[in-house]
């Protein structure tokens, strides 16, 4: 049985232990079926939206009570014990419902009213699969070498690049995709604006699926003379940067929330694992190297917590949490690593045994540690908050 201590915290309302207690209810009658290995993904991720939504869940994914949301605004507390609990039973879950949420932040937060209640009532009711598409293959973490362009041509505006790493690539209804609309020669974060492209867009190509170890929808996209009216430009021309990080400072504390939610899971079989394994007329948790390292895995996670929701805590409360979300993914998706291998090592050569728990731990938890921000540009985001607070 999972222990709720930690909703006990100061960060939390009495709403949130509710939510995450009737979600882990939910997850464990909805999702016992799903399996991240050998498994036919995009069926699986199109299906998971499907129910998510259908549970109610995908709700607190987007923002307004008239389009659908759980609340006028985005709870980041919310949306971190969602990922959190998901994650701790089915990564693709995770995945699904992350997505959603990612894939449609900018439209909850910088969307008009027309592109509020055309989409976001679909991703809330999980008819709509949406997709976030900022990377490319010479822009990933630098977002100022973005070079897909888009240019006005009367009420339209003709998208020509390409993105890439783009997570509900090939199954998504919809695109948030970030283009410069500035002067070609003009590196920098200036000049670039964020549109609405739906999937069926002429133009828009999926040019190659990209298999990776966690399997889950993700492709390559090409856009071609892509064509999309002017009205599915979301805020102001040249708005872009501050759309995407805008958009990032909430969905990269619920990433640190996804790993704890791996982590929890690590210990938890670790721990069962542990006191079931015989091991010279023991069993393998009376050893007091196990203990150790038992006891450090339960100090990683509990550390990484802290740092999570305090993030999603300031946030909510109006603060800027640039330095500390970065803090929260750095110290949450590294320390997760950690526990997952020592969950691992705890198990020795099944450890490594593909349809494990842990195996499957080990293989989400890695890209964890790169996208939406590998971890050195964690630190690069850090520090650089902490020089300006000084100057």
């Amino acid at each position: 049985m999972m222990d709720h201590d930690y909703l006990e915290w100061p960060f939390f309302e009495a709403r949130h232990g509710v939510l995450a207690r009737e979600l882990d209810a939910w997850a464990v009658a909805h999702l016992a079926d799903v399996h991240g290995a050998d498994v036919d993904v995009d069926a699986v991720c199109r299906a998971l939206v499907a129910r998510l939504g259908q549970g109610g869940w995908l709700r607190h994914a987007v923002g307004g009570l008239e389009h659908g949301g759980a609340q006028d605004a985005i709870d980041t507390r919310a949306i971190c014990l969602i990922r959190e609990t998901l994650a701790r039973h089915a990564g693709l879950a995770d995945f699904a419902f992350a997505m959603q949420g990612l894939g449609s932040g900018a439209i909850s937060l910088f969307g008009s009213s027309a592109q509020r209640s055309t989409w976001l009532p679909r991703v809330a009711d999980g008819s709509a699969i949406a997709a976030f598409a900022l990377s490319e293959p010479d822009a990933g973490s630098d977002v100022a070498a973005l070079q897909c362009a888009a240019r006005r041509e009367g009420e339209a505006w003709v998208l020509d690049g390409e993105k890439t790493w783009i997570s509900n690539g090939g199954i998504a209804d919809f695109y948030v995709v970030f283009a410069r609309t500035g002067e070609p020669a003009e590196r920098s974060s200036r000049g670039i604006s964020a549109f609405i492209v739906d999937a069926a867009t002429p133009g828009l190509e999926l040019a190659e699926r990209i298999d990776v170890i966690a399997p889950h929808p993700l492709a390559r996209l090409r856009f071609n003379g892509c064509r999309v009216p002017a009205a599915c430009l979301i805020g102001a021309e040249g708005d872009g940067f501050k759309v995407a990080m805008a958009t990032l400072d909430v969905f990269r504390t619920s990433v640190a929330a996804a790993a704890l939610g791996f982590a929890r899971r690590a210990l938890g079989e670790a721990l069962k694992h542990a006191q079931a394994r015989p091991m010279f007329g023991k069993l393998l948790a009376d050893f007091q190297l196990t203990q150790a390292k038992l006891a450090q895995m339960a100090l990683e996670i509990d550390a990484a917590a802290l740092l999570t929701y305090r993030a999603a805590w300031l946030r909510d409360s109006g603060k800027r949490v640039t330095k500390e979300a970065a803090m929260a993914k750095l110290a949450a998706t590294e320390s997760a690593q950690r526990v997952i291998d020592s969950a691992v090592q705890l198990f020795g050569g099944l450890g490594v045994q593909r349809g494990q728990v842990v195996e499957g731990l080990y293989r989400e938890i890695r890209a964890l540690r790169i996208y939406e921000g590998a971890s050195e540009v964690q630190l690069l985001i850090i520090a650089r908050e902490l020089l300006a607070q000084e100057s």
